[in-house]
């Protein structure tokens, strides 16, 4: 079984990367930090112009045609760089939620926008610092109006679009429903909240009476979030894999050129168990993250399974590589000059996203309860 990926994929990975090389700098992520800008624009740009935004948009609705595998590298390519852009918001939610669930006319009106760059997506699940469950989701969608409040919400000031979790009365599985919100419109409210990066921007957006259309059928919401969650797990855990071997790097080439004593502190036995471990954690994650890729691709029975196990393995590897990272670097890590702190800040900020730890494994076990039963 062949588990690399193909030609093609490896050349779109390398023409991402040398874009990202040439546009994205530590330079460009640290403007974005430390000004009031929301997202690296040129970089954006340049990425909808490569035609990365509509990598898994079918072309009839103005995309690529290509697939899950193709949207890994991509993904794995912005890990590298802590690119700060609204990719995974717009890319691997938004546009695959109403790839998934859209009518062909919501899919007429916003898949093209979305592959051109044309509007920026968004999807809006969790009502606090908890992950989105059955029972937490209180925004709800009667007769065309979409009241409620959601936080936090990724890329939210940026985006014209999301889709948004709701309640529509329902029982049971069947209570929640997606909606379908221009962000534009009356009856909104988006206030920035504060974390801890900033380069990826979140918000507390507020519904009253705001004008929504369902996505998908009443009472779906929550398997469909739940497909779409499995997926975005899969190209997040790639983000992270790309992530988590910059912050190696940056530690082993910072031990080959700093020296104490007289000596490389990459000669140090502590720094060589710091940098084997990264390494170690690193090729779990990669490995992790492989096998998910192929049962996504492929629609595997295993996907849920495989989706939990990449994002765990992927978690606790950026956050490794990050820390340590610094930790190699000695005092100068610590300091507001120095680039460690955009995989750590970065780590950190993912490690939350769709779900923490936590949430994850408790998937991953009940699925792997459930399959056992059966």
């Amino acid at each position: 079984m062949n588990f690399d990926f193909s030609d093609d994929q490896k050349m779109l990975k390398e023409q991402v990367n040398k874009f990202l090389t040439n546009k994205c700098g530590y330079d460009v992520v640290r403007r974005v930090l430390e000004n009031d800008e929301l997202y690296a624009k040129e970089v954006w740009d340049g990425l909808v112009e490569m035609g990365v935004t509509g990598t898994a948009i079918p072309e009839e609705y103005g995309g690529l045609g290509l697939g899950a595998l193709e949207l890994c590298v991509v993904a794995e390519e912005l890990g590298k760089f802590a690119a700060p852009v609204p990719f995974s918001s717009s890319v691997f939610l938004a546009s695959e939620a109403i790839k998934l669930a859209g009518s062909e006319e919501q899919k007429k009106k916003y898949l093209p926008k979305l592959a051109a760059g044309e509007i920026i997506g968004t999807l809006a699940a969790s009502e606090g610092v908890q992950a989105a469950s059955l029972r937490s989701v209180k925004a709800s969608l009667k007769d065309g109006k979409l009241s409620g409040v959601k936080s936090p919400v990724p890329d939210a000031e940026i985006a014209d679009i999301a889709v948004v979790l709701v309640n529509t009365g329902g029982s049971g599985d069947k209570a929640l429903s997606l909606a379908l919100v221009e962000l534009g419109a009356s009856g909104i409210k988006k206030e920035r909240l504060k974390t801890i990066d900033p380069t990826r921007g979140h918000a507390e957006v507020t519904f009253d009476g705001a004008p929504a259309e369902l996505l998908g059928g009443e009472g779906a919401g929550w398997e469909l979030y739940q497909r779409v969650l499995d997926g975005a797990a899969v190209w997040t855990a790639f983000e992270q894999v790309g992530g988590a071997d910059s912050a190696m790097w940056m530690a082993r080439d910072y031990a080959l050129e700093r020296y104490a004593f007289g000596r490389q502190i990459g000669s140090y036995q502590a720094i060589k168990h710091k940098l084997a471990d990264m390494y170690v954690k690193n090729e779990l994650a990669r490995s992790n993250s492989y096998y998910a890729a192929m049962m996504l691709n492929d629609n595997g029975a295993e996907l849920v399974e495989a989706a939990a196990a990449a994002r765990i393995a992927a978690t606790q590897a950026y956050v490794y590589a990050a820390q340590e990272n610094v930790q190699a670097h000695g005092g100068i890590g610590y300091t507001w000059e120095a680039n460690t702190q955009f995989f750590y800040r970065r780590a950190k900020l993912l490690a939350l996203s769709l779900g923490s730890q936590l949430y994850w494994r408790e998937r991953l076990v009940s699925q792997l309860e459930a399959r056992n039963a059966a």
